[in-house]
Order: structure tokens, then sequence, then C-alpha cells
């Protein structure tokens, strides 16, 4: 039997903390992009969050690349991981992963549809998800161009 393979499988995410470290990671990659200064600034939130020392977010990063590309259904695969979150602040949640989207100035349709699963899945509305999209959006230009 082969055991890398079962290592590598989405449904391999057993805990509370892996799961959030990749959603984090989905989210920073549903572009395709992980640049060093992305890695660096989840780093900086997994380690407010706490997640720091409890895991190795490059290991954790090398794992959720392997199994990334057998991810058949993502609406199924963020159930999964937000099913473990257990999330109480959903909002809270839902923002960290708009800012994670957003980190890159650009938000393309890839992005914006996973962030439109992700709100389905926490049970937020519609409206209340634009609204947070849009006040990380105008953050990022705000911070980029230096004006509000």
């Amino acid at each position: 039997m082969d055991t890398t393979a079962a290592i590598l499988s989405p449904d391999q995410v057993l805990s509370q903390d892996q799961a959030l470290c990749h959603l984090f990671f989905h989210c920073c990659l549903e572009d395709e992009e992980f640049t060093e200064a992305e890695m660096n600034d989840l780093s900086a939130k997994l380690v407010v969050l706490g997640l720091y020392p409890k895991m190795n977010f490059r290991d954790e990063l090398v794992q959720y690349r392997r199994y990334r590309p057998t991810i058949a259904d993502e609406q199924e695969y963020l159930r999964h991981l937000l099913k473990l979150i257990n999330a109480v602040n959903d909002l809270a949640l839902f923002s960290y992963c708009v800012e994670l989207c957003i980190d890159d100035p650009v938000l393309d349709p890839r992005e914006q549809a996973l962030l439109s699963k992700i709100s389905k899945e926490l049970g937020i509305q519609p409206e209340t998800a634009d609204t947070v999209v849009r006040l990380f959006a105008q953050r990022k230009v705000a911070e980029t161009q230096h004006m509000f």
C-alpha cells in the first residue's frame, strides 16, 4: 500500500488548526501565484491566530500542493475544512479569506467564485459578503495608491 497517497489526500486534513491553515493556502493559491511576501504575510496571520509553534507551515504547504490537484469538488472540500474549523466568528474568518485573496491587488473571477463558495458555506448573506469584499478591495487601493 502506498502510504504517501493516503497522507496526501484532502480527507487527511483532520484538525481545526490544519483546516484553517489549508483554507488560507487555498485562498492564497486560487490565482495559482504565491510569492514569498504572500507566504510571509500568511505566516504572520497564522502566528497571530496561535497556530505557531503547533504547525510547520512549509510542511503543510507541501502537503496542500501535493493533494490540491486531486480536489474533485471544491464546494465539498470547503465544506470539509469549514466543518473542522467550526467558526464562531464567521465574518472574521471570511474577512481573513477575502484579505488573502485580495493580497495580490487583483481579485480575479476564480477568487470571486471561491469567496462566494466560502460565504455560502459560512451562511453569510450575499449582500454582507459583497460589503466585506468591497471593504478589503478599497483598503488595498488605499494602501497601494496612498489615497482615500
